[in-house]
Formats: C-alpha cells, sequence, structure tokens
C-alpha cells in the first residue's frame, strides 16, 4: 500500500511504501520543540521506502546533532520528516499521512515527558536497547 502525504501547504508531497517499521510517540525536548506540541506522534521507515514525489527542489534539511537531519518545507516551513542515520530510519511525520492507520506501540524518551499518557503501552527511560537505548523502562 502506498500512502500520499504532504507539507502544510502541499508545494511538496512523498509517498510512503508498505509498512512502517515501527509507530509510537517522542517525548524528547528536540521532537517537542520541533513538532511544536507536548509530544511527537512518529512512523519509522526504511529510507527506499519513502521518497519525495514532487517538490524536491523545496525540501530544506536542518540538523542540529548527527542523530536527526529534519526536513521541512521552504514555502510553508510545514515539517515533514527526520532522517536518523544511526538508525537506518526515516521519521514520517504520522500527521503528515492522513491515510496511514496510525497505531502507536511505543513511548520514547519518556524520562522527558511533559504529558504523562496512561495507555498501556512500554515506555522507554531513551530508546529501547536494540535502538541503540538502555532498554530501561518507566511505569505509568
Amino acid at each position: 500500500m502506498t500512502h500520499i502525504g504532504a507539507c502544510f501547504c502541499g508545494a511538496i508531497e512523498i509517498a510512503v511504501e508498505g509498512e512502517p517499521e515501527v509507530m509510537g510517540y517522542c517525548h524528547c525536548r528536540s521532537c517537542r520543540s520541533w513538532s511544536g506540541g507536548p509530544v511527537n506522534a512518529f512512523s519509522l521507515w526504511k529510507p527506499e521506502a519513502v521518497k519525495v514525489t514532487k517538490g524536491a527542489d523545496k525540501v530544506v534539511t536542518y540538523h542540529k546533532t548527527e542523530v536527526s537531519y529534519r526536513k521541512s518545507c521552504s514555502v510553508c516551513g510545514g515539517h515533514l520528516m527526520t532522517d536518523h542515520p544511526p538508525l537506518g530510519l526515516v521519521d514520517v511525520f504520522a500527521a503528515s499521512i492522513p491515510t496511514l492507520d496510525y497505531r502507536p506501540g511505543v513511548h520514547v524518551n519518556y524520562q522527558e515527558t511533559v504529558l504523562p499518557m496512561k495507555d498501556g503501552l512500554p515506555k522507554f527511560k531513551d530508546f529501547p536497547a536494540d535502538f541503540g537505548g538502555s532498554g530501561e523502562t518507566i511505569a505509568e
């Protein structure tokens, strides 16, 4: 299945193919600041599953650290996705893909939360061990 998403103004369109590797919520300060919300809903995809299908010349990239290359639209400033080279995955903001059946399975960086969520999902202090984190969880 292919899902089509876009930036806020529609100048850039992206297509994601298949299913994401994982979906969840990130509570880190960087994601909160970037997304402009108390939590960021992510969907992580293999890079080959994500394509810019319109407006590639309008995609701008900002990276504060080597962990996250954040991509947005040079026209409207709308956020699109974040490349995570150490993980070998691309976070396409769940809100940017209107037809995606968003089914979160995990919370990451929960030690930094400003919006506690009681949903029964695992709450990792930082990241799962297979993503380079401690693997330590925090109780709801």
